[in-house]
């Protein structure tokens, strides 16, 4: 998860910075002073890994306040926080913010799929599941257990393809139990030779949590082409 990489980063860097800041020694502080464009290029290493851990630059800290911070624990000043306060503060923080965040994909989710549902040749399953048929195939239909060969593109509702067996150059194998909810319940409806799109919301995807790529509370799109079941030998 991004907040507890970003504490851990936070706990990590802290230390370390105050382990340099109460070197006495003025012989060993000369030897291991790093020149201004290496201080420059370190400082963008630890901003750069800060603003990557801050899912994905969607939560961006007082910038002034920041250095502050950092400043005060590097010259080994008198900081405004005590550690175990500071750590308490960034959870908190952080929490409230996640929690705003999530209920405003949650809206976004749930406004596009009330408004794709209008659309027509939209279909909607008792769980919630859209599909339009592309392409109606007259094979068999693939039960909750057997194995397919599919080829799919997955997006978010933005467009931003996330995965794509496309791209790969060859079709995917696969177990219909092995995949999210939403894609095991759209492939069962569809004959060998089908090409559906699916919007699948949240709770049949990768629900609150998500899964790198794809963030918490959020609708998916799959186009995908049924090519085969694929027989088992037990």
């Amino acid at each position: 998860m991004k907040i507890k990489k970003l504490m851990f980063f936070a706990v990590i860097i802290t230390a370390l910075l105050a382990s340099c800041g109460n070197n006495n020694s003025a012989n060993q502080q000369k030897e291991q002073n790093l020149d201004k464009n290496a201080s420059y290029a370190l400082g963008m290493s630890i901003g750069s890994e800060f603003l990557e851990s801050m899912v994905s630059g969607q939560i961006s800290p007082d910038t002034d306040e920041f250095i502050k911070g950092m400043s005060d624990v590097m010259k080994g000043k008198n900081t405004r926080l005590e550690f175990n306060e500071a750590m308490e503060l960034l959870e908190k923080a952080f929490t409230s913010l996640m929690e705003k965040r999530n209920e405003g994909a949650q809206k976004e989710e749930n406004a596009f799929l009330a408004e794709n549902a209008k659309k027509p040749g939209i279909n909607i399953t008792q769980s919630g599941l859209q599909y339009e048929i592309i392409k109606q195939g007259t094979g068999p239909k693939p039960n909750a257990d057997d194995m397919v060969k599919v080829h799919y593109e997955g997006a978010l509702i933005d467009g931003t393809v996330f995965d794509s067996s496309y791209s790969y150059g060859s079709p995917l194998e696969f177990y219909l139990f092995q995949v999210i909810e939403g894609w095991s319940e759209g492939l069962q409806l569809m004959n060998v030779g089908s090409h559906y799109r699916f919007y699948i919301p949240s709770e049949l995807g990768y629900g609150p949590n998500g899964r790198s790529p794809i963030p918490p509370y959020a609708a998916l799109i799959f186009d995908v082409e049924l090519l085969e079941i694929i027989e088992v030998n037990e």
